[in-house]
């Protein structure tokens, strides 16, 4: 069986009731959660929920993929449909006043736009932005890479740079995360130019000039890891020692756990385990990683059907992503994953991810919950808002810019032509108060 069928046909396999619930339904209004029985009255994770505010974007009805930029300034991208194969990958800035008007960074009917490997855009330190997006290279359906844009005025205008690697085969290329490493840029994606020849798919990294002249070849790059994960997302974080991935591997034995490399002097580590969860399972479940870091304190986001339970969970690191402490259950209910994470203080993280909602009634709750690191006592969680539990609402994404939690997602209605990209901002700091 090629991996292209094997990871559409892992859906079937009898894993837990989370995967049951992948099926549809129909979105509903974003409204503020009220107390709910994993958070008791007065707690400041509620007051922090009721605290936020509505700042949806710029983006046309019928909209999907949204992400937060990775730097300094806050950014979204996102992707429409303008007609039958035609897509256009639209960015906004967020400043003082608001959002500044949406604009244009490429449009074509060459996209691999799908509903888990998105566009991105990092800043860079001269304030330079990048954009990537996903275009097919061949007739295959998984033959695509990143191609990537800038701009030099703000985000108002766009040039094309061309692609972010020097493969051309006609494999999978995608799932890249960003980072600004000092006056560069770095990316981390999934490679598949050895599944060309049946063999595995691994992650690879370079760093690029963000002022390089257009038309340059792509920027020389390094294999992390040789094998792992062919379809789940990878998450960078930059340490005061130097840049993190995160990413989902993939045993001989078909395991499929988290797993962190670190730039370290002269070279990269090895991968190590963030948390030894043994979840096998013969196929992607498209549910990768998050991680976020600050100093040496990294946290780690992960979702896991191994058993006892299907369970989101949270590691952390104090040594810059050396070593981890033993992982702490977030939600072991029912939930889908898409995991996301921001730190708000040393060793404490918040944390965002779907969940099926109780009620059976085809949604799924968004859901956020405080974790500090060695806690005692389980960590609550909020509802902050319903979606649909099918793939089409994507990944809720969230991030930190100052005092402030930025979160966005897909609210579908009742088909893809009617969704709305939703968006809040919340303090970074539940309110005690």
């Amino acid at each position: 069986m090629s991996w292209a069928r094997a990871r559409g046909e892992w859906l079937l396999l009898p894993l837990a009731a989370w995967v049951l619930a992948c099926g549809g339904g129909s979105g509903a209004p974003w409204q503020a959660a009220s107390a709910d029985s994993s958070a008791a009255p007065g707690d400041s994770l509620m007051a922090l929920v009721k605290s936020a505010i509505e700042i949806d974007p710029p983006a046309a009805q019928g909209a999907f993929a949204p992400d937060w930029s990775t730097g300094e300034e806050l950014a979204l991208t996102w992707i429409e449909s303008s007609s039958q194969g035609h897509h256009r990958v639209r960015i906004a800035q967020w400043t003082a006043e608001g959002w500044a008007p949406a604009v244009t960074v490429t449009e074509g009917d060459r996209f691999f736009a799908n509903w888990a490997d998105f566009p991105a855009a990092v800043h860079a330190a001269d304030g330079t932005q990048v954009v990537h997006w996903l275009e097919k290279n061949g007739k295959e359906t998984y033959a695509y890479g990143p191609q990537m844009a800038r701009s030099l005025d703000g985000g108002t205008s766009w040039q094309r740079l061309g692609p972010l690697h020097d493969d051309a085969s006609e494999t999978e290329h995608g799932f890249v995360s960003w980072l600004a490493e000092g006056k560069s840029l770095r990316a981390f994606w999934l490679d598949g130019r050895a599944m060309a020849e049946e063999g595995p798919m691994a992650i690879r990294t370079a760093s690029l000039a963000p002022r390089r002249e257009v038309g340059s070849p792509p920027p020389a790059n390094e294999v992390l890891d040789e094998r792992i994960c062919e379809c789940c997302s990878t998450s960078a974080a930059m340490t005061s020692s130097g840049p993190v991935v995160a990413y989902r591997d993939r045993s001989d034995e078909e395991v499929r756990d988290i797993k962190l490399v670190r730039r370290v002097e002269g070279g990269w580590s090895e991968p190590i385990v963030v948390g030894e969860d043994g979840w096998k399972i013969p196929g992607c479940p498209v549910n990768g990683p998050a991680v976020a870091a600050e100093g040496e304190s990294v946290a780690v986001a992960w979702f896991t059907a191994a058993k006892p339970t299907p369970r989101v969970q949270v590691a952390f690191s104090r040594d810059g992503g050396a070593s981890f402490e033993a992982p702490i259950v977030v939600d072991d209910g029912r939930p889908l994953g898409r995991v996301d994470l921001a730190l708000t203080a040393e060793a404490v993280a918040m944390v965002s991810w779907l969940a099926v909602n109780p009620q059976d009634n085809g949604l799924a709750d968004l859901r956020l919950a405080s974790v500090v690191a060695a806690a005692t006592a389980p960590p609550s969680s909020q509802v902050v808002a319903s979606t649909t539990s099918a793939r089409t609402s994507g990944f809720p994404r969230l991030t930190r810019r100052g005092g402030s939690l930025y979160l966005v997602w897909v609210d579908l209605g009742e088909d893809r032509s009617k969704s709305r990209v939703r968006a809040l901002q919340l303090p970074a700091y539940p309110d005690d108060g």
